[in-house]
C-alpha cells in the first residue's frame, strides 16, 4: 500500500483508523508531540483485540494506522491486530522511530509482527539519528522493503527551511533510488516539543517563559486566510487513544485530554464496535460542520463547548440534509484529487512531491522542488496523517478563534476551485509534531510485549 493511497483517503469520514498501541518509548525526544517515554501507558490489548476483530468485509475502515509511543515495542500485539484486520480486508500501517535497527539484522520478532502489515514507515530526524545510525536505520528499511512491503520515511526538520531536509531528502532518494515516499515536516508546539521549540526561539522573542506559556496554551497554532473558520479533513478519522477512548481529531492535545471535549468524544472501545463508532464519526452533526466549514482554530475547536452558542450553531449547521451531502461530496472531491491536491493545504510545499515517490513512472517523474525542480507542490500530511499529527497523519486546520458563521451554509472546502480558502494545518500525529516512534539501546528497550518478555 502506497503512502499516497493512504493520504487520499485521510479526509473520508472513517475510511481509516488511527490507534495508538503505547505511550512507552525507549527515549524521551525533546521534540516528541507525545510526551510518550520509558513508562508510559500500554493501551488494553484484548480490548483492541476484540475491537479490531468485529471488522468485517462489509463495515471496516479502508487502512488501520498503528503508532505510539514505539508501536513495536509490542510486536506481538502488532501482528495479532494486522492478522485480525488484514482477514476483513483492511490494510494496516506501521510508523516506527528503528530503535531495533541497531541490533543488526532486523530481529525475528520485528519480522514476525509485520507479516500482515501493508506499509512501513520510519520516523527519521536528527533527534533519531543521534541513537540510531542512519545507515543502520536505511539497512533495516532495505530488509523491510525486500520481504514485500511498501516503505516510506516520516522527516522531520526543526523548521521548514531546515538544511538538515534537504541532506537527509537527498540521501533517502539516492539510497532508496525513489522506491521510498518522503513526508516531510517539521517541529510543532505539541507535547514535548512546545517547551523545547518555544526554548530555542525565546531568544528572538526576548522572553522565555511567556513563550513557553504560549506554546503550553496553543497560542500561534496558526491562523486560515483572512482569518475565516476553515474546513477540516483530520475531523474524518477516529483515533484510538492510550487509554482506549476514540477521539474524532488526531490534535495531541485533543487524544491527551481528559476530560475529552463531548462533541470530540466517539466512544471506547472496551464498549463500543466498530459500527458504532463508524456511524459517530460520520454522522454526527457538529464533526459535519467542522469538516464541511469549520469552527475556528484547533484552540476554538476543543474549548467550543465553553461556548454554548457556538456549540448549538454548529450543531444546527451540521442537522441540515444539505450538509451531510456536502460532506460526502467535499471527501469524494478531496479523494479523486489525490494526495498532491490534498497535501498542498498542509504546508512544506519544497519537499512535498516526494510523498509520490514509490518507484513507479509517476513516482519517477516528480521533482522534490527543493532546488528549482518542476513538478507538483502539494504539501505535508500526516499519518496522524496525522499527523502526522500522527503519523501519522497530517495536520489542523486553524483560524481565528471564532465559531462558525450563522446564516450560510457550510462550504465544503474541497478545493480553490470548489470550497473556502483552506489555512496551513498545525498538530501532532499521524501529522503534528511527529509521531514520537523512538529507538533506543538494547538494554532500553527490552519491554517488548504486554506480557513483558521479548516476543
Amino acid at each position: 500500500m502506497r503512502l499516497a493511497e493512504i493520504i487520499e483517503l485521510r479526509p473520508v469520514p472513517a475510511a481509516g483508523l488511527l490507534a495508538t498501541l503505547t505511550r512507552r518509548c525507549p527515549l524521551s525526544c525533546a521534540h516528541c508531540s507525545t510526551s510518550s517515554g520509558p513508562r508510559g501507558e500500554d493501551t488494553p490489548a484484548e480490548a483492541l483485540r476484540r475491537f479490531v476483530g468485529g471488522f468485517t468485509a462489509g463495515d471496516r475502515p479502508e487502512v488501520l494506522m498503528l503508532s505510539g509511543g514505539e508501536p513495536l515495542l509490542r510486536p506481538a500485539l502488532v501482528g495479532d491486530l494486522a492478522e485480525l484486520a488484514a482477514s476483513a480486508g483492511t490494510r494496516t500501517s506501521v510508523l516506527s522511530g528503528m530503535f531495533f535497527a541497531t541490533e543488526g539484522p532486523v530481529p525475528d520478532r520485528i519480522m514476525r509482527a509485520l507479516r500482515h502489515v501493508a506499509h512501513f514507515s520510519a520516523s527519521i530526524d536528527v533527534f533519531h539519528e543521534r541513537e540510531v545510525p542512519r545507515a543502520a536505520a536505511f539497512r533495516a528499511m532495505h530488509h523491510i522493503m525486500d520481504s514485500g512491503i511498501d516503505v516510506s520515511f516520516h522527516v522531520v526538520g526543526n523548521s521548514v527551511d531546515d538544511p538538515y531536509l534537504a541532506d537527509i531528502t537527498a540521501s533517502i532518494r539516492a539510497e532508496f533510488r525513489d522506491q521510498a515516499a518522503v513526508l516531510v515536516n517539521h517541529v510543532r508546539q505539541v507535547g514535548r516539543a512546545a517547551g523545547w521549540t518555544a526554548a530555542r526561539t525565546a531568544p528572538l522573542q526576548g522572553a522565555g517563559e511567556q513563550a513557553l506559556e504560549r506554546a503550553r496554551e496553543g497560542v500561534g497554532e496558526g491562523v486560515a486566510a483572512e482569518g475565516r473558520p476553515a474546513p477540516c479533513a483530520m475531523a474524518a478519522w477516529p483515533v484510538v487513544a492510550f487509554d482506549g477512548t476514540v477521539t474524532a481529531c488526531c490534535n495531541q492535545r485533543v487524544v491527551d485530554a481528559r476530560p475529552l471535549p463531548e462533541h470530540l468524544r466517539l466512544g471506547h472501545i472496551a464498549v463500543d464496535d466498530w459500527p458504532r463508532i463508524r456511524r459517530r464519526c460520520q454522522e454526527s452533526p457538529v464533526l459535519r460542520t467542522i469538516r464541511t466549514a469549520g469552527v475556528g482554530s484547533c484552540a476554538s475547536c476543543r474549548t467550543l463547548a465553553r461556548r454554548p452558542a457556538a456549540l448549538a450553531a454548529a450543531e444546527r449547521a451540521g442537522s441540515r440534509p444539505a450538509v451531510g451531502a456536502m460532506d460526502a461530496l467535499g471527501a469524494r472531491l478531496q479523494r479523486d484529487a489525490g494526495a498532491a491536491a490534498l497535501l498542498r493545504r498542509y504546508g512544506n510545499e519544497r519537499y512535498a512531491p516526494l510523498v509520490l515517490l514509490d518507484g513507479r513512472e509517476s513516482g519517477r517523474e516528480t521533482g522534490c522542488g527543493s532546488s528549482g525542480d518542476a513538478g507538483p507542490g502539494p504539501g505535508r500530511g500526516a499519518g496522524c496523517g496525522c499527523g502526522g499529527d500522527a503519523g501519522r497523519g497530517a495536520g489542523y486546520g486553524s483560524s481565528r478563534d471564532a465559531g462558525p458563521e450563522t446564516g450560510r451554509e457550510p462550504g465544503c472546502g474541497t478545493s480553490r476551485e470548489t470550497g473556502d480558502e483552506t489555512s496551513r494545518r498545525t498538530g501532532s500525529a499521524d501529522t503534528h509534531a511527529p509521531e514520537c516512534g523512538r529507538h533506543g539501546s538494547r538494554e532500553s528497550g527490552r519491554e517488548y510485549d504486554e506480557g513483558g518478555g521479548p516476543a
